[in-house]
């Protein structure tokens, strides 16, 4: 292909040419006015001197065809999946590229569009982004429409045929069927923080396309995994799920409604939001006994946390000493024992028993209530010392029932560094503390243990000798903790160097108050894109395999490869977005993949509305598969019809590219001079008669 075009490339300023020619034109004129002899020749030799100085040059261009880009986008996003439309996608898909064979001026490009998914992005189907980003290297000017195979569902629209970047006329292939039927759940209102224990309200409602009549539809409601409710809703009006927070951190409410007879999809029966429960200060009961070095301890680390209301009395002298000293002076307030262990005992969520001796001020009936307390779900920390281990001891009342073990009357004055025995090293209260190494932790010495028989229990924490020094026991809904050495303390004061004594201390204090970080068998479950990774905590071997199933209902099975000292996990590629459910053995876990509830499985019904706005103002086409079929593409000219019965047309671009450039100047050389003699011989000529 070759073109032909003149240039000028003057040597002198544009103004000055300007100027000059100005002035040759007025006299040319003034000549020809007045009809003075030679005026005709003078002006033609004045137009051939005004025009070699403005240097024209004839340039020929070699250039090549170009073929039209024509993307086909192929949306094979989950709603694409429902109801053969994968099979009509294929099959449209076949049917273009046969026909583009055919077509010789036009190249035909390929993009399929996934879910295009994060935890804070919730456009799923982004036909116009995957086109834009595809054709970053197409001139516009290249491209002569576009095609889509979709359902319609698509999350991305432009508002204006600019917006769209498609240079030529859109046609839409749209697949599913006419009149679908689909029920879905809509969720309203959800609240994303609750106190632990305090009331929170969903409000949801059930959506219905494709039907008749309202219905009424059954909702069952589950709370991480466990059916808490189950309603009766009219669809197409606000309902109401009012529940207590159970526990801290992540609580996954899910809500599931009824399938419909001839529903295209069941994916979105189900919605569910996370709810992360914050527990309200956590109410702490502190009872020192007598006076030692570590006192302070524990009331030092309880005190510098904001989340912990702390009730402290110290035992500063048993009733049955008798000195002579008013009551008035011995302290601020009397020691409301009743109060505190009879009437709001069950308002405590910790209670810490320091060094406490039996000596009168507490009536074994107490002790009674504490062991109901801790049966009830409640939790108790005895820190003991050598009075453990006398005929005082606490562990000589009925607290005895529910205390991991109980002295055997000898206390071990020698020092030694506290190790970590097998089962400490997995569980989740002493696993990988501070300073821990299994040669030798880098901790100070402790001087102090009293030696225990076991009766229950697990033993997270031994001396040199293998005798306990930190033991816990589970009792039907509380939990129980046995420090058996008083001197923790030494760690908090830095003693040949300290220990992770704060570390330590928080992680029993959340182990006993239930927190499901610290529970030692454990399955968690989380999502980084479409990667699903499992975790499983557990004092044993080798977890079960665990089962995953996905939003759809389809499962598969995965073994854990362990990656820390009771620590398991598994990881897989997931396809599908939304609740995915996780089991192995007894232990259950949810996570989603993308965002909650994502507009991808809201609205899955096939339509021809949402495109047909933009189509309308790019001159293109939108018909179901299953009512026109596949158009005929052919091939049009500029500013011609776009589409008709049966047929859609793709605009060629003629677009071509520049192999090169041929520059012949035509005022230089011989041919150039020969002109201007001609013109001034001519002149010269004329008025030498």
């Amino acid at each position: 292909m070759e073109n032909l075009n003149i240039t000028f490339a003057p040597e002198l300023p544009i103004w000055f040419l300007a100027i000059l020619t100005g002035a040759i034109a007025l006299l040319c004129l003034y000549g020809l006015f007045k009809q003075l002899r030679g005026s005709f020749v003078r002006t033609i030799a004045g137009a051939l001197m005004a025009l070699a100085l403005f240097n024209p040059s004839l340039l020929q261009e070699d250039r090549s065809p170009l073929k039209t880009i024509i993307p086909l986008v192929i949306d094979e996003t989950t709603s694409q999946r429902l109801n053969n439309r994968d099979e009509q996608t294929a099959s449209a898909a076949d049917d273009v590229r046969k026909q583009f064979e055919k077509l010789d001026n036009f190249e035909l490009r390929e993009i399929r569009v996934t879910d295009q998914i994060s935890q804070t992005s919730d456009v799923s189907s982004a036909l116009f982004s995957s086109l834009n980003n595809a054709m970053q290297d197409v001139p516009n000017d290249q491209m002569g429409g576009a095609i889509f195979i979709t359902d319609g569902q698509v999350h991305d629209i432009p508002e204006t045929k600019e917006q769209s970047k498609i240079n030529g006329p859109l046609h839409v292939i749209v697949t599913g069927k006419q009149n679908e039927r689909d029920r879905r759940i809509v969720l309203k209102n959800t609240p994303r923080f609750g106190v632990v224990g305090e009331s929170q309200e969903i409000i949801y409602e059930i959506a219905e396309t494709g039907f008749e009549n309202r219905t009424s539809v059954e909702v069952t409601i589950s709370l991480d995994g466990e059916v808490v409710a189950i309603d009766e809703v009219i669809a197409g009006e606000e309902a109401s799920f009012i529940f207590d927070v159970p526990h801290g951190g992540k609580n996954i409410i899910e809500l599931s409604a009824e399938i419909a007879t001839d529903e295209i999809s069941e994916i979105n029966n189900r919605a569910f939001t996370t709810l992360n429960g914050i527990r309200e200060n956590l109410r702490v009961l502190l009872v020192s006994g007598e006076p030692h070095a570590g006192e302070r301890t524990w009331r030092n680390l309880l005190k510098s946390d904001a989340s912990v209301d702390l009730v402290h009395f110290t035992i500063l002298r048993p009733p049955e000493k008798q000195d002579g000293t008013p009551i008035n002076q011995l302290s601020l307030i009397a020691f409301p024992k009743r109060e505190l262990f009879v009437q709001k005992i069950d308002e405590f969520d910790l209670i810490i028993f320091d060094r406490y001796k039996r000596r009168g001020v507490l009536p074994v009936l107490y002790f009674d209530n504490i062991a109901r307390y801790v049966r009830d779900g409640g939790a108790v920390l005895v820190a003991a010392g050598p009075e453990y281990a006398d005929n005082l001891s606490i562990g000589a009342t009925p607290l005895n029932s529910v205390l991991p073990a109980i002295a055997d009357g000898q206390v071990t004055e020698a020092p030694f560094t506290p190790r970590i025995p097998e089962t400490g090293q997995k569980h989740p209260v002493t696993r990988d503390l501070d300073g821990w190494n299994i040669d030798k932790p880098e901790w100070s010495r402790w001087f102090r243990s009293v030696g225990v028989n076991e009766t229950g229990g697990e033993s997270i924490m031994e001396n040199e000798n293998g005798e306990p020094i930190l033991m816990l026991q589970r009792h039907d809904e509380g939990r129980v903790a046995l420090f058996l050495s008083d001197h923790v303390w030494l760690w908090s004061r830095g003693f040949e160097g300290g220990g992770p004594h704060v570390q330590l201390l928080r992680r029993l204090a959340h182990w006993l108050i239930k927190e499901p970080e610290l529970e030692e068998e454990r399955l968690t479950a989380g999502a980084s894109g479409k990667t699903l990774t499992l975790t499983r905590q557990t004092l044993g071997e080798k977890p079960e395999d665990v089962t995953i199933t996905s939003p759809s209902g389809e499962s598969q099975t995965l073994g854990f490869e362990e990656a820390g000292t009771g620590i398991w996990k598994a990881e897989t590629q997931v396809e599908e977005i939304g609740l995915y459910r996780t089991s192995s053995a007894e232990f259950t876990a949810l996570a989603q993949v993308g965002p909650a509830n994502p507009r991808e499985l809201a609205a899955v019904v096939s339509t021809t509305e949402l495109l047909t706005p933009i189509v309308e103002t790019t001159s293109g086409s939108i018909g179901r598969i299953e009512d026109k079929g596949i158009p005929r593409l052919i091939q049009i000219g500029q500013n011609a019809t776009t589409s008709g019965r049966g047929w859609a047309g793709l605009v060629n671009s003629n677009a071509s590219v520049l192999n090169g450039v041929f520059r012949i100047p035509l005022f230089t050389g011989l041919i150039g001079l020969a002109l201007l003699l001609l013109g001034f011989a001519s002149m010269w000529f004329r008025e030498g008669r």
